[in-house]
């Protein structure tokens, strides 16, 4: 197979922009999908793939090209793509036929170098995981599935099926999970199917968390740290739309995203509101259900975004966990007494997660109901963690 020069180009330079300038590969990437209409389905495959693999096997492409460059690792990448590297692609690393020989020496380096991680997070997720670190962290290298919630206010399962199919979509129902589909391996969903209100782009394993919250018809709900509102649009179908949806946060253009989002899906009762400092007094013991969906190092989601594991540090994990400690010691002021509290994370470090809700239970005033810990190797969906408590 032959490449094309600016295409190659293009996804060197994303790659390098990722790598050296710490950008996040989602939005890179459609940056330059919106910067370059021509380009077709299968230039942006291309493009995409690519850089994703890059991501991805970042350590393994530099054993394999005997280089750190972005044009080398791009390079062992296409190798590894079944293309021919063009004699206009200077790079300085192996030969094709060098980097075929070495893929046979990848089995007896060291697992960070064999499964692309940095040294220090590898070592971190042995030490908080044990034996089960190499299964969780060989099922975070596999590429993501693409998951739908239906919005239930809007169809059913069956007519969604049906509403792919029409569009040569083929999706089949997750086990065990009422609300989930999962589209056929290489299907994607065009941009008017996305923004079209019946269905929303979200994980298998991010639709077990609203359930938790047992959410009920007429009752007020905040969703404390809601971004752009997935998972309360997840709580307002649940609810049939009858009650409130407080989705909170500190970031307003994550809010004026929700708001977009419920008005596509008909989630009437959800209401945005921004963080100040006065939220937990003026909401003081209004919440008949709480959800806080902490910020996390996010280790749960690497397959779908690989390029994080390049960008998190030791010192941004230490401050994510000191954050997680603050919103439980604050935001359970906002739940009434009897009330039900989920607190949530997508990452699947126990310092994250379990010892996170031991530090409040520790101080009273809470009881464990549920605890559900989503592990990537057993799911094959993202890494989650969740917890239910009850307010005394």
């Amino acid at each position: 197979m032959k490449m094309h020069r600016l295409l190659a180009e293009a996804a060197s330079a994303i790659a390098k922009s990722v790598f050296r300038e710490h950008r996040v590969l989602d939005h890179a990437l459609a940056e330059a999908f919106e910067e370059n209409p021509r380009w077709g389905k299968r230039d942006r495959s291309f493009i995409a793939e690519t850089v994703f693999e890059v991501a991805r096997w970042r350590r393994v492409l530099g054993f394999l090209a005997d280089s750190e460059e972005t044009t080398a690792l791009c390079a062992a990448q296409w190798v590894r793509m079944g293309f021919e590297l063009p004699e206009w692609w200077a790079y300085r690393g192996t030969s094709p036929a060098e980097m075929a020989a070495r893929e046979g020496e990848l089995a007896v380096q060291a697992r960070a170098v064999r499964e692309s991680i940095p040294d220090w997070l590898d070592a971190l997720g042995e030490s908080e995981l044990g034996a089960a670190w190499d299964a969780e962290l060989a099922a975070l290298n596999q590429r993501a599935a693409v998951f739908l919630r239906v919005n239930t206010l809007k169809a059913s399962g069956e007519e969604i099926i049906a509403w792919l199919a029409a569009s040569n979509i083929e999706a089949a129902v997750v086990p065990g999970l009422p609300d989930a589909l999962v589209l056929a391996p290489g299907k994607s969903l065009p941009k008017a199917m996305r923004l079209d209100g019946r269905v929303e782009i979200q994980d298998a394993g991010s639709q077990m968390i609203a359930p938790l919250l047992d959410p009920q018809p007429g009752e007020r709900v905040i969703d404390a740290c809601s971004g752009a509102g997935g998972k309360s649009l997840h709580l307002a179908a649940l609810m049939g739309n009858d009650g409130r949806v407080f989705g909170m946060d500190v970031d307003a253009k994550k809010l004026v995203e929700l708001e977009r989002r419920a008005k596509r899906a008909g989630a009437t009762c959800v209401k945005s509101k921004a963080i100040t400092p006065a939220t937990t007094t003026d909401f003081a013991a209004v919440a008949d259900r709480l959800l806080i969906d902490a910020p996390c190092s996010g280790l749960g989601t690497l397959k779908r975004q690989p390029d994080l594991k390049w960008r998190l540090k030791p010192a941004q994990l230490e401050r994510l966990r000191g954050i997680q400690t603050d919103l439980l010691d604050q935001y359970p002021a906002m739940l009434k007494p009897g009330g039900r509290l989920v607190y949530a994370t997508c990452s699947i470090l126990p310092s994250e997660n379990r010892a996170a809700v031991d530090r409040l239970l520790e101080k009273g005033g809470f009881r464990l109901l549920d605890e559900l810990p989503l592990s990537p190797a057993a799911t094959g969906f993202d890494g989650f963690y969740a917890a239910a408590l009850v307010k005394a």
